[in-house]
């Protein structure tokens, strides 16, 4: 058993003999790597030098201005022309009918039905029910219906846009099932 722990002795001492100079010859060598190493780096072009503008447009109109705006719209309504104008204005000398007086939110078609070969819709405001038919005027924008389905009544508002002309959209109002 001596001879056992004296033999792995010997063999522990000879293996850190061997690694003290196996990692000296490694330390020799990195240094040698590093001092033989020049790194190469190309150096950075100088910045240019910044020119400030000056601000010019201090006095001039705002690109979204208002004013702009108007002015624009006024000029490619003269270019259009004054009778493409005149046929899209509402029919202000005309009595109103007693639809007109609500807005279309606050009403709801809750029905259709034939009555003498023309489609009729039944419109109900404010717990009273009213029949309507293509010609008819509804709404608070001069909406006047053009078609009559079983599902929607369809008509033809005229709005005023930003620049005060009158553009025609189309609106529609559809069947309201009674939810349970």
């Amino acid at each position: 058993m001596t001879r056992k722990l004296l033999l792995a002795l010997v063999a522990a001492a000879a293996l850190a003999a061997c690694s003290d100079s196996d990692q000296e010859e490694i330390q020799q060598w990195m240094q040698e790597q590093r001092a033989a190493t020049k790194p190469q780096v190309t150096p950075i072009p100088e910045p240019k030098r910044f020119a400030p503008q000056a601000y010019t447009q201090e006095s001039a109109v705002e690109p979204f201005s208002q004013q702009k705006l108007s002015v624009a719209f006024k000029r490619d309504a003269q270019q259009a022309g004054t009778a493409s104008a005149a046929l899209l204005q509402p029919e202000l000398s005309r009595r109103k009918e007693p639809l007109e007086a609500y807005p279309l939110d606050s009403m709801a078609m809750v029905g259709s039905l034939i009555k003498a070969g023309q489609p009729v819709a039944l419109i109900k405001i404010d717990n009273l029910l009213y029949q309507v038919k293509p010609g008819n005027y509804l709404g608070q924008n001069y909406g006047r219906i053009t078609k009559v389905t079983e599902t929607e009544v369809v008509m033809r508002e005229l709005v005023q846009d930003a620049a005060g002309e009158w553009i025609e959209r189309t609106s529609t109002l559809q069947l309201q099932e009674k939810s349970k």
